[in-house]
């Protein structure tokens, strides 16, 4: 049986769903001078600053009122624009002009394909019996066939990516998990450094959903309470931005009020396992990505789970946001993962294990399961990456390319998987 990519939400990643207003980016420091220009040409003044929020986290309940939100740091805004006023602006919009580009603002969701979490949980038990067959002879978690597999050290992920042999924690490293939020009373993230804030209007950060949480355990935790490692950067400070509703689904203005949030806290890393299937990027998100390198942040994202046959969607499909394919514990492409597309950037750079990855999920959900997609791989990145920002004190475009030159190739087209399985510093 092939690997279907899982977890509990209804409905698969989908693409060019819009929720009627824009998002306009400005040329590089000339956020003063676009909102001026949205003044002159539309008449939208008065819209709500991030800047004006404790740590910079917008409360977007204020979107509505205000008409649109601005984010000085990423130099966007997210407005409501009638027809008339979006040709004024476009028809003031020139090389000369303060406005980069205006495009319509994209619901997000966190990838899965909605199979049934009863069917996924079988599947999952179907193919630990099968390899508890195989592994009769495991030594230090590979089976006779040269696979990986869990074991009551450590999840498979963790061995193939070197983890268990780092003695680097992620300790001093801020890492923000942009998700449907997390079970804040897990109780192996007790005495953990935890800021969160919900930029889901009218929800709290806690996860009814599960994804969040479960990439949170990967990028940030510890162990199992029978003492299996599960997480990565398990002394690191996890920033929780609930950008998805329990639903699993989130507008633009939601991610990009939590990428603000997190670089002006002086985030190193940003994990983001969501994404449409549009294969065109975004200028707002390739310049925000850029934005965010600058200023010594790294984001990593999902880079899909639509198959061989499908490309990498947004944002991962950003030149300057690290897209993240899945591998399984044979070291194979995941079935189910995106490859690289046509457009400048729309490609795989990296790979990760998002196969059968056990991780934490909120308690009222059995505490423990394992998903697939490309959503557990990017977590496994997020965590390496700040196990690498600790240890070399590399930041942003010094820590991409640092991680790259590191991943251990892989016999597999680079379409599929980038540079290859990310190592363990």
């Amino acid at each position: 049986m092939s690997e279907q990519p899982s977890f509990p939400i209804p409905g698969t990643a989908r693409g060019d769903e819009t929720t009627g207003r824009y998002i306009v980016t400005f040329r590089d420091d000339s956020v003063r001078e676009g909102l001026d220009l949205l003044s002159d040409q539309a008449g939208i003044r008065g819209l709500a600053n991030a800047a004006d929020f404790p740590e910079s986290a917008l409360d977007l309940g204020q979107i509505s009122a205000a008409g649109g939100a601005v984010f000085p740091t990423l130099g966007v805004a997210v407005v409501s624009l009638e027809e008339g006023a979006f040709s004024s602006i476009m028809t003031s919009a020139g090389e000369d002009s303060a406005i980069l580009a205006i495009e319509p603002e994209r619901t997000f969701y966190a990838i899965g394909d909605g199979l049934s979490l009863d069917y996924l949980r079988g599947y999952r038990d179907a193919v630990n019996n099968l390899y508890e067959k195989a592994t009769t002879t495991e030594v230090e978690g590979i089976n006779k066939q040269g696979c990986f597999a869990d074991d009551i050290e450590s999840t498979w992920g963790l061995k193939a990516t070197k983890v268990m042999n780092s003695v680097l924690t992620g300790k001093g490293m801020k890492v923000a998990v942009l998700d449907t939020g997390m079970d804040l009373l897990h109780p192996d993230f007790v005495g953990r450094s935890i800021v969160s804030k919900s930029f889901v209007p009218g929800e709290d950060v806690q996860d009814e959903n599960g994804h969040g949480t479960h990439c949170i355990g990967t990028a940030c935790g510890f162990k199992d309470l029978n003492g299996r490692r599960y997480g990565i950067a398990y002394e690191s400070t996890i920033y929780v931005g609930k950008v998805l509703s329990n639903a699993g689904s989130g507008a633009s203005a939601w991610i990009l009020a939590a990428m603000e949030w997190a670089i002006v806290n002086g985030c190193q890393v940003i994990s983001m396992s969501l994404g449409n299937e549009t294969p065109t990027p975004s200028t707002a998100y390739e310049t925000v990505g850029r934005r965010a390198l600058e200023n010594g942040c790294l984001i990593v994202a999902a880079a899909g789970n639509n198959g061989p046959t499908g490309k990498v969607g947004q944002p991962a499909n950003s030149p300057s946001i690290m897209a993240v394919a899945a591998v399984d514990q044979c070291l194979q492409v995941a079935t189910f993962s995106a490859t690289s597309g046509g457009s400048l950037g729309a490609k795989v750079n990296i790979a990760a294990p998002g196969v059968e990855v056990y991780s934490s999920v909120p308690v009222n959900q059995g505490r423990y399961d394992a998903f697939n997609g490309t959503s557990m791989a990017t977590p496994h990145v997020a965590g390496l990456a700040a196990l690498y920002a600790q240890w070399t004190g590399k930041r942003g475009s010094q820590l991409w390319q640092l991680l790259t030159s590191r991943a251990m190739a892989l016999p597999l087209p680079n379409a599929r998987v980038g540079s290859g399985l990310l190592q363990a510093p």
